[in-house]
Formats: C-alpha cells, sequence, structure tokens
C-alpha cells in the first residue's frame, strides 16, 4: 500500500485539497481521481491504519465518519435519490492507502457491486 502521510498533509493542509469538512475529529475532501460525480474521502485526523485497527479506545470514530458521511450526502443533495459509503481494508479489499478512510460516492446511478 502506498504512503499515508499524503492523508495528513491534507489533514494538517500542507498539500492543497479541496476539504468540504474538517472538524478536530474528522476530515472530509474530494477525491483527485473520482470514480462518480461526487466521491468524497472521509478519515479520522488520527491517524488508523486500517478498520483491522479500530479498538476500544478509537471506535467512535467510526460513528463519526458515518455522520459527516451522511450531512455531507444531504449538503451535496445526494441523500434522497441515494449515495454509498465504502471503507476498503488491505490490499485483497481494495485499500491503497495504508490509512483508515470512507469513501461517500454519488451523484449519478451507480452500479450494482
Amino acid at each position: 500500500m502506498s504512503n499515508y502521510f499524503i492523508f495528513q498533509d491534507i489533514i494538517h493542509k500542507k498539500t492543497p485539497s479541496n476539504i468540504v469538512y474538517q472538524d478536530q475529529y474528522i476530515t472530509a475532501f474530494e477525491d483527485i481521481k473520482p470514480k462518480a460525480p461526487i466521491h468524497i474521502l472521509i478519515v479520522p485526523n488520527i491517524f488508523i491504519a486500517s478498520s483491522n485497527d479500530i479498538n476500544i479506545e478509537n471506535k467512535n470514530i467510526l460513528a463519526d465518519m458515518f455522520y459527516v458521511a451522511i450531512n455531507i450526502a444531504k449538503n451535496k443533495n445526494i441523500h434522497q435519490t441515494g449515495y454509498r459509503i465504502i471503507v476498503n481494508c488491505n490490499k485483497h479489499g481494495g485499500q491503497e492507502i495504508d490509512y483508515l478512510h470512507m469513501h461517500l460516492l454519488g451523484g449519478k446511478k451507480l452500479s450494482k457491486l
């Protein structure tokens, strides 16, 4: 998997990105290689390598990430037509960056998996 520092650099605004949401726990920004008209990446501001690394101390971050995704979907006006939330885990699961992140996809009819 590739370098996780890119997400840290976006969170700390060292790398330019179109951030659509940021608070003390979560940062959400537009994907640079979108797979749909709306493709937002949602990341925790603390480093967690993958969903395998969720534990008792950091489990609430997933609820925060989902809450942010749902609110972005509402703000982007895709909440009624539909959207997809994806979390990939490790190489065989399609995770390309070794940093827990969620994809919010929408803005068109998405193909079935």
